[in-house]
């Protein structure tokens, strides 16, 4: 995806603040060591003066018997021990970094990371999905109590059993994610746990350096809308974003205004990410039946071909926890 010059440069100060923040956060842990435990100042020094003895040896292919590799190793497993013996981690005093893969560079050998294709989805559209809420909104929170034993299908299976059952296949989902391609559509009932489990994913996903595009089915046509009509050059970017990110989630489809536009974009929007091999889930009250009502018979067979589908049933979550003061 091509980014105007303005994206890109507001991203790449976004990377310049990181690396300026995790800087002044070694330094900060660097003082407090040294404050804690003088020698590791003492063995800086002394590694340091070893390191550029070293590069003069190699610049004047010096043969000198002693091994300076040897003594900077040993200075360092020195620095280690104390380290640990103090209650730090063994690497307290190095640069962290927030993205480990490109070192908070943005790049990886001249290509973007994947934190990078993130940023850029965060930037056309940063209501893509709440930092806050997917935080907060995981698989640990997601709770069974809330899914009656007592409510059962017309299977007799309970919408406990059932939730379970769900959770399950969201697990696999994430396990699986960069192994097997698959969709989901989780549908059921308004309050029981879709979107719950949509942002679960989502959450996950996002932590393993997957680009998620994280959308209600009311933003996801606006945007297609403003691309397809208006132009707009950050929805044309973002659109781009729509059909070529790792996961796109709609969430809440059924609840737009639909017509003969939506229809269609919904139709290609899933078309083309089957094609691309690229997941989607999609979130929706709308029983299947009045699914393919609604959306066409042709988008419902792909759809139903295509998706694996997760039915939630049960009492209204929200409601519950207004009930239990939560």
């Amino acid at each position: 995806m091509a980014l105007s010059n303005a994206a890109y440069d507001a991203i790449m100060r976004i990377y310049n603040d990181r690396q300026l923040d995790n800087r002044r956060a070694q330094e900060a842990r660097i003082e407090e060591a040294y404050a804690k435990i003088p020698r590791l100042a003492e063995l800086s020094g002394e590694i340091a003066s070893l390191s550029l003895r070293k590069a003069r040896a190699v610049l004047e292919q010096d043969t000198d018997d002693f091994n300076l590799e040897d003594a900077i190793a040993d200075l360092a497993e020195e620095r280690k021990v104390l380290l640990q013996a103090h209650g730090y981690p063994a690497d307290y005093l190095e640069l962290h970094y927030t993205c480990p893969k490109c070192k908070d560079t943005g790049l990886i050998d001249g290509r973007k990371c994947d934190c990078f294709l993130q940023a850029e989805v965060d930037y056309l559209y940063s209501g893509s999905h709440d930092q806050k809420l997917l935080q907060e909104e995981n698989f640990d929170r997601f709770i069974l109590e809330y899914y009656s034993e007592d409510i059962m299908d017309t299977a007799g299976v309970s919408s406990r059993a059932n939730a379970m059952r769900a959770r399950e296949t969201a697990v696999r989902f994430v396990r699986q994610f960069d192994t097997a391609f698959e969709n989901l559509c989780i549908y059921g009932d308004t309050g029981v746990g879709k979107s719950f489990l949509s942002h679960c994913i989502a959450h996950e996903l996002i932590l393993r350096g997957h680009t998620v595009v994280y959308l209600t089915a009311h933003d996801l046509f606006d945007h297609l809308a403003k691309s397809a009509f208006d132009r707009n050059e950050d929805a044309v970017d973002f659109s781009d974003q729509i059909f070529s990110c790792d996961l796109l989630i709609i969430d809440d489809l059924g609840t737009e205004m639909t017509n003969a536009f939506v229809s269609s974009q919904l139709f290609l929007c899933v078309n083309e990410r089957i094609l691309k091999k690229k997941a989607t889930i999609i979130s929706t009250n709308l029983s299947l039946e009045k699914f393919a009502e609604i959306y066409s018979e042709r988008t419902f067979s792909r759809i139903l071909g295509s998706y694996t589908l997760i039915r939630l049933f049960g009492r209204d979550i929200r409601i519950q926890k207004t009930l239990q003061g939560k």
